[in-house]
């Protein structure tokens, strides 16, 4: 859970004030260390390098072009410092802006949240918490409607609806005893599914496949 995790140093990039001292609130309650707070993508790149932070947490759209500016800040820290863990928030669900995200070269974590889930206190800090241990956390609203997008799309058409149920939560960060609680399930079943989806994506086992099955259908066009 949020509260067991260990302090964290972060650094926040959002231009609306109101909602950039929002989350510097959140994350000091939650006993995290907020090195800096900048409104622009060139002041969070410079002091990301400076402050060497846990955590980045970024808007996408920024000054001065207020289009992919943070985005690409994060990708810019993602490749000098692959050991900065990166959370993207977002106004909208956009498929290329999460493409470029993932693409990112690096192994620590990575998040992409819908700004509404800041308002869901709780929910937010366990993402946080996620994503700052080395996990891919994408929103469950971007899962919802990538999935609806992309049904018919290659070896992802031949999933059952349970199947995609399991490939969304995972998506979330979920382990498989929280994704049995969600859906009412044994862990055996849950496994059983996770199983069929390996197989339906034909997946390298010799990889990290819970990541790569997800990564599969977010990158598909």
């Amino acid at each position: 859970m949020a509260e067991q995790m260990r302090s964290l140093r972060v650094v926040v990039a959002e231009d609306f004030a109101l909602l950039r001292e929002g989350l510097v609130g959140i994350l000091e309650r939650a006993g995290h260390v907020v090195a800096a707070a900048v409104a622009d993508a060139d002041a969070l790149v410079t002091l990301t390098r400076h402050e060497l932070p846990d955590l980045v947490i970024t808007d996408v759209r920024m000054p001065p072009g207020h289009s992919d500016e943070g985005l690409r800040a994060a990708a810019a820290i993602r490749e000098t410092h692959p050991e900065i863990a990166i959370l993207v928030l977002s106004q909208y669900v956009a498929d290329a802006y999460l493409d470029t995200l993932l693409e990112a070269p690096g192994t620590a974590g990575t998040g992409y949240l819908l700004k509404e889930r800041v308002g869901h206190v709780r929910e937010f800090l366990d993402s946080v918490y996620r994503v700052a241990r080395g996990g891919l956390v994408v929103d469950p609203e971007v899962v919802r409607q990538l999935l609806a997008r992309r049904r018919d799309d290659g070896p992802l058409a031949t999933l059952t609806d349970r199947e995609r149920e399991v490939l969304s939560l995972m998506a979330e960060g979920r382990t498989n005893a929280s994704i049995a609680d969600e859906l009412v399930v044994s862990e055996a079943a849950v496994r059983k599914h996770i199983g069929n989806i390996y197989a339906a994506l034909d997946l390298d086992p010799d990889s990290d496949r819970r990541v790569s099955a997800v990564l599969t259908w977010l990158r598909r066009r």
